[in-house]
């Protein structure tokens, strides 16, 4: 399901090298930016077409945009988890990409419908196709390098390059698209958008079926599984499926699906602890570190993931956009952010942990994570300054204040979920090493729900104006301080808790 989730057992097949990497390697990099391409080119206008489409532009529709976008997001983290359990017991992770690729497309291309519930079944399609995709193509990643090989790490820094390019180029094409449709109503411009990346997913489908033949058998289910058969039952769980997610969306709403995703982290923590009860003192310890862990990565996606929604109203409505020659910054651009901040940081913060580990200051995973929480309520700061005392006469914001909070956000991942990821592999039992990374993307999806309600209350009943984003902006800023203060007041029990592991 991750970076992180141990190679097959087959042998792996003498590939024929390129820059000092396997050649499918290559491959799957392009199949994968074209996925994130569709998938951010997409994210960005998903709140904001739903308001100038179903509520004909009333900033009323922001709450419910707010709420199903945070619930659209919260599904396909979760979505992972029976994605990957479709390609390890029954498809196989090649066909499990192609079926889910072609399923993402079809939903892309739904959403585009202007029918509220048309709409609302494309995303779950989307959803559904996701799952089926995401965790597979990085676990393939990991299957083509040997079992020791250490290249590995470098090959999936490269991977993940190809995710941030997809996520970095895909809002700058698409913002651009919907910016110079000038003549048309806004909401078809978002429809052209969705068109874009629907495109993006084709070339994502087309690409790894030329492709996958670069990869000599990896990733093909065991010869005595029934292909045929084993595809028609996959097809029937994505018609079941489809229905079921769309009826979770647009009937059961996020305060359910919150309570759904909680009652299943709770199953995932009973079924963790009761595996560590089998093993020792130690590893009960390490699962209770791990899970402590997990409540903190909640409150820290609960407020990052303002981006795709109240972020993206402000962005619109109270940042000055206006830029040199009267031209006007596209709201979608601000999504370009991150992922640009990710290509420039992310060697910069893994230079300040190699500097600090040879000094014997490299803080410890639970305050890596204090400084995720720390940097992500700076960012909100910026924006309570500017709120406070840089509001224009035509009450706006100027451009800086935003972007600064999107680089300080990414700063704050940078310190908190590479680190999540390689903690998961450590501190869990390691018959359950799969459930447990599926436990930290249900906390990861746990708290993108919680965005969606968060971002409601801030729009309210008419939509956000300056007061409510302060309002809410400051509890973002006092919830995630205190919590990194108490991560790290705490940190010292946590650590004694893992007992050793750094």
């Amino acid at each position: 399901m991750t970076p992180t989730a141990p190679a097959t057992a087959r042998p792996v097949p003498d590939y024929a090298q390129t820059l000092g990497h396997p050649r499918p390697l290559w491959m799957l990099f392009m199949t994968e930016f074209w996925e994130r391409f569709a998938f951010y080119g997409m994210r960005w206008a998903l709140t904001l077409y739903i308001v100038a489409q179903f509520f004909h532009g009333d900033q009323a529709g922001q709450g419910y945009a707010s709420r199903t976008y945070g619930s659209y997001l919260a599904l396909v983290y979760a979505s992972a988890i029976f994605g990957g359990f479709v390609a390890d017991r029954v498809l196989g992770y090649q066909r499990s990409i192609l079926v889910g690729a072609a399923v993402m497309g079809a939903g892309l291309f739904m959403v585009m419908v202007p029918n509220q519930d048309i709409f609302l079944i494309g995303l779950a399609t989307v959803i559904v196709g996701n799952g089926l995709f995401k965790p597979n193509i990085s676990s393939l990643v990991g299957q083509i390098y040997p079992v020791g090989d250490d290249r590995r790490d470098r090959g999936f820094t490269i991977f993940y390059m190809g995710i941030n390019m997809g996520g970095f180029l895909a809002p700058l094409v698409t913002g651009w698209l919907a910016s110079v449709l000038t003549d048309t109503p806004l909401q078809d411009n978002y429809k052209a958008v969705f068109a874009a990346t629907g495109f993006g997913m084709v070339v994502c489908f087309v690409w790894f079926l030329i492709g996958k033949r670069q990869l000599k058998g990896v990733g093909l289910p065991p010869p005595e599984r029934h292909e045929g058969k084993n595809l028609v039952a996959v097809i029937v769980g994505i018609l079941v499926a489809i229905p079921l997610v769309y009826l979770l969306m647009a009937k059961a709403g996020a305060i359910f699906i919150a309570w759904l995703l909680g009652a299943l982290f709770i199953g995932v923590a009973v079924m963790l602890v009761v595996e560590a009860v089998r093993h020792d003192r130690i590893q009960i310890h390490r699962v209770i570190a791990m899970l402590l862990l997990f409540a903190f990565n909640v409150l820290f996606w609960m407020f990052f993931e303002q981006a795709g929604s109240s972020f993206n109203f402000l962005a619109q409505n109270i940042v000055d956009r206006h830029m040199f020659g009267g031209w006007e910054f596209p709201t979608g651009w601000f999504q370009s952010v991150n992922s640009a901040a990710i290509l420039v940081f992310a060697p910069i913060v893994a230079l300040a942990w190699g500097w600090s580990a040879r000094h014997r200051l490299e803080p410890s995973i639970p305050r890596k994570f204090g400084l995720g929480l720390i940097f992500n309520a700076l960012a909100f700061l910026v924006l309570m300054y500017a709120l406070q005392s840089l509001v224009g006469g035509d009450g706006r914001i100027p451009f800086w204040p935003l972007a600064a909070c999107y680089v300080l956000q990414t700063i704050g991942e940078l310190c908190l979920s590479p680190i999540g990821l390689s903690m998961v592999t450590k501190l869990a039992p390691i018959r359950v090493v799969g459930l447990a990374m599926g436990g930290w993307f249900l906390s990861t999806a746990i708290g993108n729900n919680l965005s969606g309600l968060l971002a409601g209350h801030i729009s309210g009943e008419t939509g956000m104006t300056v007061g409510s984003a302060l309002s809410g902006f400051t509890f973002s800023f006092e919830l995630l301080v205190g919590a990194g203060i108490v991560l790290f007041l705490i940190a010292p029990l946590i650590n004694r808790l893992m007992h050793g592991i750094k």
